[in-house]
C-alpha cells in the first residue's frame, strides 16, 4: 500500500494531499533557509503559536454568523490575523523594550498559545458549530480533508513558493550582512517582514497537514540539513527546498497508506530521517567523514614521525607507529627499515630540511606559514624553487689546506 501511496495510486484526494504536502514542503525548507542564516528560528515558533487564538477566534464568529465553523479558509483568515498581530508583538517588544528577542519570542508564544487552549476550551462546551476535530490544528491531519481544502493548502504553497523565489536575493543579502544591505539602499525592517511575512503564510497554509507546533520543524529542518552538503547560499535553499519537499511527500505518502497514523508528526519525522543521514555521511561535515579525516591525518602524522626516525637512526617506541610502517611495508617487525622505507625515510628527512631552509627566507614567509609537517612541497612550490633550495642544503664546504 505504500508502494501505491508513493506512485499516487490511492486515489484523487491522497494524490492532492500528498502533492500539497510536497509544495508546503518545498516552500517551508526555501523560506526557512532565509529565517535559519538571519539567525530567527525562534520567530517562527512565536508565529506558529501565535496562530492558535485566532483559529479558536475564526470558529466562534463563524459560528455567530450561522456558517460552518470547521471552514478551511475561515480558519487559515484567522490564524493568520493572529500570527500577524503576535508578530508585531514580539517586533515591539523587542524594538521599544529592553526585552531581547528570545525573551520577546517566549512571552509572546507562551501567552498566544495559552490563549488558545483556552479558547478551544471554551468552544469544546458550545452546543453548536461542529467543533469535534478542530485541535487536529494543533498536530496536523489529513483525515477527512475536503478536495477543496487539498486544492487550497497546494495553491497556497506554490504561491509562498513563488515569493520566497521572487525575493530570494534581498532575503540573502540581508542574512549575511544587513549593513552592506542598508548601504545599498534596501530597507532592511521591511525585508525582515516580508520574511517573515512568507514564514506566517507557510505556518498558516501548513495548519492542517503538518499542524501549528510541528510547522516549525519544517522550516528549520531542512535548511538545518542542508547546510551539511554545501557552503553556498544559492545552494542552501535549492536542497532545503528539496528536502523539504522530499519530506512533505514521503511524509504524506506514509500516512496515506495508513490512516491512523498523524500526518504532521510523520512528515517531521521523514525530515528528521534525512537530518540524521545527513548528519553522518554528508561528505563535508558528517560524523563519519570527520572520523575517516581524523583517522587519516592520525596515520599521516605518525607515518611521518616513524619515517624521520628511520632516517635518524632512532628507535621506535610507539607501537602503533611501528605497526603502521610493518603495514605498509616501510619497517621490519624489529623496528629496521626495509629498502622501500629507507628511500620514503631519506625523502621525509630531505622534506624537513627544505621546510627548515624555507621558514628562514624572507621571501618565502607566506609559504613557510602553510607548514605542518605533512604538506609535499612539490605540491606547493616550483621545480626551480625546489632546486634552489636544494642547492642550499648541499652548499660547498670551506675547504682547509
Amino acid at each position: 500500500m505504500l508502494l501505491e501511496a508513493l506512485t499516487l495510486q490511492l486515489g484523487y484526494n491522497a494524490t492532492l494531499v500528498a502533492i500539497g504536502a510536497m509544495l508546503l514542503g518545498i516552500a517551508a525548507g526555501v523560506t526557512g533557509t532565509f529565517l535559519f542564516l538571519r539567525k530567527r528560528a525562534l520567530v517562527s515558533d512565536a508565529i506558529s503559536h501565535a496562530t492558535l487564538p485566532g483559529v479558536g477566534l475564526a470558529f466562534i464568529v463563524m459560528v455567530w454568523f450561522g456558517m460552518d465553523g470547521r471552514s478551511l479558509i475561515g480558519l487559515l483568515i484567522g490564524s493568520a490575523l493572529s500570527a500577524w498581530v503576535g508578530l508585531l508583538c514580539v517586533q515591539w517588544l523587542s524594538n521599544r523594550t529592553r526585552l531581547s528577542e528570545d525573551s520577546a519570542i517566549g512571552a509572546v508564544l507562551s501567552v498566544f498559545f495559552g490563549a488558545g487552549v483556552v479558547l478551544l476550551t471554551v468552544i469544546q462546551g458550545m452546543s453548536a458549530g461542529r467543533q469535534a476535530g478542530l485541535d487536529s490544528l494543533l498536530l496536523g491531519s489529513t483525515a477527512g480533508m475536503l478536495l477543496s481544502d487539498a486544492i487550497l493548502i497546494a495553491v497556497g504553497g506554490a504561491l509562498v513558493l513563488a515569493l520566497t523565489l521572487l525575493l530570494r536575493r534581498p532575503m540573502s543579502l540581508v542574512a549575511f550582512d544587513s549593513d552592506y544591505a542598508a548601504a545599498s539602499g534596501l530597507s532592511v525592517a521591511r525585508i525582515d517582514l516580508a520574511t517573515m511575512g512568507l514564514v506566517l503564510a507557510v505556518t498558516v497554509v501548513g495548519l492542517k497537514i503538518v499542524g501549528l507546533i510541528l510547522i516549525v520543524a519544517l522550516l528549520i529542518i531542512p535548511p538545518v540539513t542542508a547546510r551539511f552538503w554545501t557552503e553556498r547560499t544559492e545552494r542552501v535553499w535549492l536542497i532545503a527546498g528539496a528536502l523539504g519537499g522530499l519530506s512533505g511527500y514521503v511524509g504524506a505518502a506514509i500516512s496515506a497508506s495508513a490512516p491512523a497514523l498523524p500526518t504532521g508528526p510523520i512528515i517531521v519525522l521523514v525530515a528528521f530521517a534525512l537530518f540524521v543521514l545527513s548528519l553522518l555521511f554528508s561528505p563535508a561535515r558528517g560524523v563519519l567523514s570527520s572520523v575517516l579525516t581524523h583517522l587519516q591525518y592520525r596515520r599521516r602524522v605518525h607515518r611521518r614521525q616513524g619515517l624521520l626516525a628511520l632516517a635518524q637512526g632512532q628507535p621506535i617506541y610507539e607501537g602503533y607507529t611501528l605497526r603502521l610502517l610493518q603495514r605498509e611495508g616501510l619497517a621490519r617487525a624489529d623496528g629496521v627499515a626495509t629498502e622501500e622505507g629507507q628511500a620514503r625515510a631519506a625523502k621525509a628527512l630531505l622534506d624537513e630540511k627544505r621546510w627548515e631552509i624555507l621558514r628562514g627566507l624572507q621571501a618565502h614567509e607566506a609559504t613557510a606559514a602553510r607548514y605542518d609537517g605533512l604538506t609535499n612541497l612539490e605540491t606547493i612550490l616550483t621545480k626551480d624553487q625546489l632546486r634552489d633550495l636544494d642547492t642550499r642544503i648541499a652548499a660547498p664546504r670551506e675547504v682547509t689546506p
